[in-house]
């Protein structure tokens, strides 16, 4: 299946826009009064780097209906927060353990494990306020409702359930493949479903149109975590900025482990083309790019 976007021009719009999401996250804490610690280490993890991959998601659907990058940004911006403060917390001695996040010591270890557990507290908190000032040109309702569908997808209901899910099947050797696929909807589909679809609420799609970016965000998001189960046990921790094996190494159950590689491998290829289908009504470069960028992430090396 081929969209009309090659591989590098994917590569160069999630360049250009993830470029976009940088220089807004690099003062977006500015203006907010706080102690100089804390604000160095939320810093230090929401700068880390990265593919930006949940607000330009964002950006993107909100495009695809005419909306600007300059309305949606700060929502978009926020998108990113509650993922990284997601990253924070799950490196954490009490969850997955982690020393490197991203090529570096994990928040954690570069500060200490109070001080992590507060600036990831603080990035989900704040993250909130900045999409409810997402209102330049938006309509309230409009913003109210895709603010409410990311604390629903955040939440108990999506990633931090999934979360717990995951805690839950580490260390099991019988997990089955439906609890594994409900584990990844949550703590992994949910946010990237939510992205897709608050850029398509703040700009006023319709209903049809967001059953569309729902499925998408769905199959995206499956065909992103089976590729980074594989890549747990292909790549090299420098390739990938943080340790390899662990899943093994921590007991969890992936998709490799349940139905091996090449398997996994064809799976992430049918959700991507999934994703692609997904899209089949819309035209234009931004659907263009989402098509591209679902095909692309199953190659990816990180």
């Amino acid at each position: 299946m081929s969209t009309a976007f090659d591989s590098q021009q994917v590569k160069t719009v999630l360049a250009e826009r993830g470029a976009q999401v940088e220089a807004y996250l690099r003062h977006c804490l500015d203006g907010i009064p706080m102690q100089g610690r804390l604000k160095e280490a939320m810093y230090y993890s929401l700068l880390a780097g990265g593919k930006r991959l949940r607000p330009v998601l964002c950006l993107s659907t909100a495009s695809l209906f005419g909306l600007t990058a300059d309305a949606a940004m700060p929502f978009a911006a926020a998108l990113e927060m509650i993922h990284t403060y997601s990253l924070i917390h799950d490196d954490l001695p009490a969850m997955d353990d982690d020393d490197l996040r991203r090529g570096r010591p994990s928040c954690h270890k570069a500060f200490d494990e109070a001080t992590a557990i507060l600036a990831g507290d603080a990035l989900l908190t704040d993250a909130f306020g900045f999409m409810a000032s997402a209102t330049a040109g938006i309509p309230a309702d409009r913003v109210l409702g895709a603010l409410a569908a990311v604390s629903s997808a955040a939440g108990a209901a999506g990633m931090v359930g999934g979360q717990i899910l995951d805690m839950d099947c580490t260390g099991r050797t019988d997990v089955p493949l439906p609890t594994l696929q409900t584990l990844h909807a949550l703590k992994t589909g949910a946010m990237f479903r939510v992205a897709c679809i608050s850029g398509g609420l703040l700009a006023g799609a319709s209903d049809a149109d967001l059953d569309a970016l729902r499925a998408y965000g769905e199959a995206l998001g499956v065909t992103f975590q089976i590729v980074d189960d594989i890549l747990d046990e292909t790549a090299d921790t420098a390739t990938l900025g943080k340790p390899v094996g662990s899943d093994a190494e921590m007991g969890k159950t992936t998709y490799p482990s349940l139905i091996g590689l090449e398997r996994s491998r064809e799976l992430a290829q049918a959700f991507a083309e999934k994703a692609v289908d997904s899209l089949r009504g819309f035209t234009g470069a931004d659907a263009d790019f989402l098509r591209g960028l679902s095909l692309m992430l199953v190659t990816r090396n990180n």
